[in-house]
């Protein structure tokens, strides 16, 4: 089984990082991989991928010659790609040594549709204590409430994403239009719920595919974290619209946080008081608050 992984990229500042993942990809445990890198509107980008990486038999580049977005990268990945299987991740991000074996191995083992697998936070910066780990989705990491074991899940994060490639392209990959495409995030849980709905499967989730996302300085800034809050409360709202039956699971993340972790974090807090579980049980309720606010926002908006 051939696979595919798509990495994008725009900028020069982040080509370390960039760089950072195709070395990665290029030693991994799979011998089968072939990569293809979307460039965004930047030709001296461009041109530096293909002095570093035109002699890597495996490395395939192309130039979008305007900034067309992520999830135009995404889908130009799938239709450049000729594995069976288009995996995608990001410049930020780092998989690990077997992130490619894994994901084949649950494709084999469950006959497989999509697969995805686990985020973890690489806090380029230093680790930021105050932010809960219920709220780690809005920095790319997989947060607490997201299943721990192996099994059908809605979706998983973009950077750490699979699916069988005739799949993706016969469903037309992901959408571009519709709501707003500037302001709402997580367009991949759509495609997903479009890709049960059509297939009868939903992505398998194994842990064990692992990739490693970089968390820079501004995205552990309060001010960035409670504005990304807002825009996911609104993007929830928008997801009703656009998937129906997607808010089953936000319903449950929801309760869990009401009636466990939120009890759970004031008993520990009381129980044994310090400054990190204080500083972590405040931002939770900030950034709850702000993602209500973005989601009857997205009720006004989104009737």
């Amino acid at each position: 089984m051939k696979v595919s992984v798509v990495v994008p990229t725009y900028s020069l500042d982040r080509y370390p990082d960039f760089c950072e993942c195709v070395d990665a990809l290029l030693a991994q445990t799979y011998d089968d991989v072939e990569i293809v890198v979307i460039v965004d509107g930047n030709e001296t980008v461009y041109e530096r991928v293909c002095e570093d990486y035109g002699d890597e038999e495996n490395v395939v580049s192309y130039l979008n010659h305007d900034d067309a977005g992520p999830l135009s990268r995404a889908n130009m990945g799938a239709i450049q790609a000729s594995g069976e299987v288009v995996a995608l991740t990001d410049d930020d991000a780092v998989p690990q040594k077997d992130w490619v074996e894994q994901l084949v191995d649950a494709y084999e083992r469950h006959d497989a549709i999509a697969v995805g697998g686990k985020m973890t936070a690489d806090w380029v910066a230093g680790k930021a204590d105050y932010i809960p780990e219920e709220f780690y989705f809005l920095i790319g990491v997989t947060h607490r409430g997201f299943p721990t074991e192996e099994g059908e899940v809605r979706n998983t994060f973009g950077a750490n994403l699979s699916f069988k490639r005739e799949a993706f392209l016969k469903l037309g990959g992901i959408k571009q239009g519709g709501i707003d495409p500037s302001s709402v995030q997580g367009r991949e849980t759509e495609f997903c719920s479009r890709l049960a709905r059509t297939y009868g499967h939903k992505v398998i989730y194994t842990p064990e595919a692992t990739v490693s996302h970089k968390i820079y300085e501004y995205r552990t800034d309060p001010k960035w974290l409670v504005e990304r809050a807002l825009w996911q409360g609104y993007s929830k709202r928008a997801m009703e619209k656009l998937v129906p039956d997607s808010s089953d699971e936000e319903s449950k993340q929801l309760r869990r946080l009401l009636g466990r972790y939120i009890p759970h974090r004031i008993w520990n807090l009381l129980v044994s008081p310090n400054k990190t579980r204080a500083s972590q049980l405040a931002m939770l309720f900030v950034l709850f608050a702000a993602t209500g606010i973005g989601y009857l926002y997205g009720v006004l908006r989104w009737r």
